[in-house]
């Protein structure tokens, strides 16, 4: 395929969201509420979306599907971090973009998203790309947790070429790490942008490895820690690291920004915010407590899963790679 074909990403798009509401509703057992819109006469963007919330929930606390289609005269600064010479053109925006946040502790917060746009301007031919990823949030860790999720992230990258994985767990750390506070997010996972590589059809290929990769992450880890027994330091740990999620959101995140700067949806940009979080004034952990234990051993860039087949010059190359990039969702949620 060597021309756009955007009916054939809409349609996968819409599909995952599809597939990936009935199964997090065949796990919780309640459905999700869908709220479809379409942006009115006069507003800076056109098109319209799918959004699908489940709050309240017996396992999902707070979780969001958001699909969109959006266009716009403008593309924003935020989407062409690396294309300044595309800032301005007109564009559309296609993407599923998920955060869930499961009620017990034990049960880490997930977030995913893929996503395509493309550039126009007149006179020349479109400029497109890819891009997305999936990331992991516990808030107590896991080792068999974070092996899989890494061995499913690197499964989903391995027909593209063995130094992919490595590539964009790296991108993926750097991106989902809190400046203020200096520290990750959560274990990391896969995070890509500007992704045009092998032409149309093998980046689009790329795209649904990683998008239909997060179910097999994620619904195994969830099925095995939703019922694990918890109690009120648990849940005041949990809060106190969903506050963490808040601040990257709000401070750090390209997506958010992207929506703000397009005059996105709102609801849909803050679909992705917990319905419960706390600070709490210069709080640490109680030394060797799980708490503790967190950011010790999980809050840190690891190797989860063995990068088989790279030597170990590969390995630091893939390392060293520049991160960049933009992360401007196509429904401008943030991560």
């Amino acid at each position: 395929m060597s021309v756009v074909d955007i009916q054939a990403v809409k349609t996968y798009l819409l599909d995952l969201q599809d597939r990936i509401c009935a199964t997090l509703s065949a796990v919780d057992g309640s459905p999700f509420r869908e709220d479809s819109w379409t942006r009115g006469e006069g507003e800076s963007l056109g098109g319209g979306g799918r959004t699908r919330v489940l709050e309240g929930g017996t396992v999902i606390e707070k979780g969001g599907v958001n699909f969109s289609h959006v266009t716009g005269a403008r593309l924003p600064a935020s989407a062409t971090a690396h294309r300044p010479e595309l800032a301005g053109r007109r564009f559309q925006a296609l993407g599923v973009s998920l955060v869930i946040h499961p009620r017990n502790p034990y049960a880490p917060t997930s977030h995913a998203n893929v996503r395509c746009f493309v550039a126009e301007a007149d006179g020349e031919a479109p400029v497109w790309w890819f891009g997305g990823g999936f990331d992991l949030t516990p808030y107590y860790g896991f080792d068999e947790d974070c092996q899989h999720w890494h061995r499913v992230a690197a499964e989903a990258c391995a027909p593209f070429g063995d130094a992919i994985y490595p590539r964009l767990k790296t991108w993926c750390d750097e991106y989902f790490f809190l400046k203020h506070r200096n520290e990750p997010r959560g274990i990391g996972g896969l995070f890509f942008d500007d992704w045009s590589e092998g032409g149309f059809d093998s980046a689009f290929a790329f795209m649904r490895s990683v998008g239909d990769g997060y179910l097999a992450a994620y619904e195994p880890i969830l099925r095995r820690r939703k019922d694990t027994p918890w109690g009120e330091r648990e849940r005041e740990f949990q809060c106190i690291r969903r506050g963490r999620y808040v601040e990257f959101n709000l401070v750090w995140d390209r997506g958010t920004l992207f929506g703000l700067q397009t005059g996105g949806r709102t609801e849909s940009i803050l679909m992705s915010l917990p319905s419960e979080v706390s600070w709490r004034y210069d709080w640490h952990p109680e030394p060797g407590s799980a708490e503790a234990r967190l950011h010790e051993r999980y809050l840190q860039p690891r190797d989860w899963w063995p990068q088989i087949g790279l030597s170990a010059t590969e390995r630091l190359a893939a390392r060293q790679a520049p991160a960049g990039g933009a992360d401007a969702r196509a429904d401008g949620a943030s991560a």
